[in-house]
């Protein structure tokens, strides 16, 4: 491995994006750009973690890729080894309670922002794989990209976007050195969604996954060369079930079968 490798990772603050930093702070290649909304957050794990920069920003914000690059320039060189889409959020309620403007929320935290960040950071991404070797980007998804379930529309409308545009994504920039994976997450215990009832029972405790293994599963996705990593990995047969039997499937959902089958990591805005 070479002397420096750079990551940035989104919404690192809290839940999936903070295991991921940590996870990669344990190899002493890598210098983190951790980004998020709170600042004292970021600041708190840079210096727990060292080889860190922070940069407290909204991701929504029109001006927020443009100051991601501008920092990379600035003090990496413009060089980035791996790009961790990980912010996001989900807000509960049915189309016919939220509307669009519940849709709306989704798509521009959960998959604009994830793209115009890509798009900015991109040139840099090709010009270190042509540089260094392959590089990545690892978009962090949901179970809810493939499978949806009541009240949960908007949240698998913004993920299934993320994950059709992932496998694009993929095969634009293979060319280029530039490997693009996905990880599909179900249910997850963190700072936003706790899962306590989940956990609490024998029957459901085992599909609620740590952001610890989360973050193995960026590992393998990026840095792993894996197209897509489902976490728990048997989560992928509720994805196979709705391709093979879709009627079947949207009885199941109705009757509320697939209710703590298929999760996401819900509630927890980073």
């Amino acid at each position: 491995m070479s002397a420096e490798l750079t990551a940035v990772i989104t919404g690192a603050s809290s839940g999936i994006g903070e295991a991921a930093a940590r996870r990669l702070a344990r190899d002493p290649g890598y210098r983190l750009v951790l980004v998020a909304r709170r600042e004292e957050r970021l600041s708190a794990l840079a210096r727990e973690l060292g080889r860190a920069t922070v940069l407290a920003v909204d991701l929504t914000d029109p001006e927020a890729p443009g100051r991601v690059r501008e920092l990379l320039e600035r003090e990496h060189r413009g060089q980035i080894h791996l790009l961790v889409n990980n912010a996001g959020a989900a807000w509960r309620g049915s189309f016919a309670e939220t509307g669009w403007a519940n849709v709306e929320r989704h798509m521009k935290l959960n998959f604009e922002a994830p793209v115009r960040l890509t798009e900015a950071l991109l040139p840099l991404l090709r010009n270190t794989a042509r540089a260094h070797g392959r590089v990545a980007i690892v978009n962090v998804g949901s179970t809810a990209s493939r499978v949806s379930r009541p009240a949960s529309g908007a949240y698998s409308a913004s993920k299934f976007a993320l994950a059709g545009w992932t496998d694009a994504l993929g095969a634009e920039e293979r060319p280029h050195g530039v490997h693009v994976g996905l990880v599909l997450p179900g249910f997850v215990a963190t700072e936003g969604f706790p899962a306590r009832e989940l956990r609490g029972r024998v029957a459901t405790k085992w599909i609620v996954s740590s952001p610890e293994r989360v973050a193995e599963a960026i590992v393998d996705a990026g840095p792993g060369g894996k197209a897509e990593r489902y976490v728990p990995r048997p989560y992928w047969l509720a994805a196979a079930a709705r391709v093979l039997a879709p009627g079947l499937v949207r009885r199941a959902i109705a009757r509320g079968a697939f209710t703590t089958a298929v999760g996401s990591d819900e509630g927890d805005s980073k």
